[in-house]
């Protein structure tokens, strides 16, 4: 699924106006997420997995009103971070250290037909956040429950056939203002706020022959702009203090994820994919140590798909998507703490997708 390119009805999740361009559906799916992480601080070496596989629902409705208007309501996970290590980390506490943040985004759609080659969409977005840290006695975070968090922002979207052969798109989703984790507001800056940071995108889609169709996507995430984030550890922000108004945060870069993918009718029921997925590194150099608990640092992904279609009415559909091992080693962070990241990722899905 592409900013140009929608599929099925999760695509308000990269663009709103592309529901204007599917027929009325409902998908509903899972994904198995199995990820491989940790870290080495000080010559020792750190096992991050001690929890690793993790499964991840969606579900997506997309209705047709009349030719020009079409709702949708799109669930999904935004993403996360998760790490559960095996020991503890003596730079951190006296017990077994981790995190893991869940959030999950509800996105009603509404999509204006302008002509039948061009629309507009719009989804508000609810945002669900769940969040838990362990291990950080040194840091004078001492309970490891659960905390809640609830956010709001809006996506906006275009989506248009420009020839017969070209597709084209473009959206932009607004930083999602969530409620603060009041039971870490001594941990992240602004007393334990967690926005969402906002990203934009715009796609092509091409169709060389009739079964082919190549599709290409650049997005900016821009994590700099929410402080608990995107505010490096460094000794001016430590001596601000952990949870302070320009207290340190995980120091990452925005980033620019570029999307590239293929789409190929193999038959008149049997539609294969593949995709390549490339970002900038998030996490800099001088950053690790904050990530050891948050060592995001794969660049490359790799995903095979396809979709067959069972019924008229009835779609099937999997993937594949790895992950390639990413390492990032410390150099120059704060008061010596370079430690060394690893990451790798693989996933399983599956959905299915009836039309209406």
């Amino acid at each position: 699924m592409g900013v140009a390119l929608p599929q099925d009805a999760l695509a308000p999740a990269t663009n709103p106006a592309g529901i204007s361009f599917l027929p009325s559906r409902v998908d509903v799916g899972a994904t198995w997420f199995k990820v491989d992480r940790g870290a080495s601080l000080g010559g020792a070496s750190f096992d991050g997995n001690q929890t690793s596989s993790f499964f991840i629902p969606e579900l997506g409705v997309t209705h047709h009103l009349s030719n020009r208007f079409a709702l949708g309501l799109a669930i999904y996970g935004n993403g996360g971070l998760n790490t559960d290590y095996t020991t503890p980390i003596p730079a951190f506490g006296t017990t077994n250290a981790g995190i893991d943040l869940t959030q999950i985004f509800v996105a009603p759609t509404v999509a204006f037909a302008i002509n039948p080659r061009h629309s507009i969409g719009l989804s508000p977005v609810l945002a669900y956040q769940r969040f838990k840290a362990k291990g950080l006695e040194n840091f004078g975070v001492t309970n490891s429950e659960y905390d809640n968090s609830y956010g709001a922002g809006v996506r906006i979207g275009y989506s248009g056939e420009i020839t017969d052969w070209l597709s084209a798109g473009a959206t932009y989703q607004s930083r999602t203002y969530a409620s603060k984790f009041g039971k870490y507001k001594n941990l992240f800056a602004e007393q334990g706020d967690f926005d969402i940071p906002s990203n934009l995108a715009v796609g092509v889609a091409v169709k060389p022959v009739r079964k082919l169709t190549l599709a290409v996507d650049v997005e900016r995430i821009l994590f700099s702009e929410v402080k608990s984030v995107g505010n490096p550890l460094n000794a001016q922000t430590f001596g601000n203090g952990l949870g302070a108004s320009d207290g340190p945060g995980f120091g990452w870069n925005d980033v620019t994820v570029v999307k590239a993918g293929a789409l190929y009718g193999a038959t008149d029921q049997l539609t294969l994919r593949v995709g390549y997925n490339y970002s900038t590194q998030a996490v800099p150099n001088d950053q690790t140590f904050f990530n050891i608990l948050a060592p995001a640092v794969v660049q490359h992904h790799l995903t095979l798909g396809l979709t067959f279609a069972a019924t008229q009415h009835i779609e099937l559909s999997a993937l594949y998507a790895h992950a390639f091992e990413h390492d990032v080693k410390g150099s120059g962070n704060f008061n010596n703490g370079d430690a060394n990241l690893h990451m790798s990722q693989d996933s399983v899905g599956i959905a299915v997708g009836y039309l209406f």
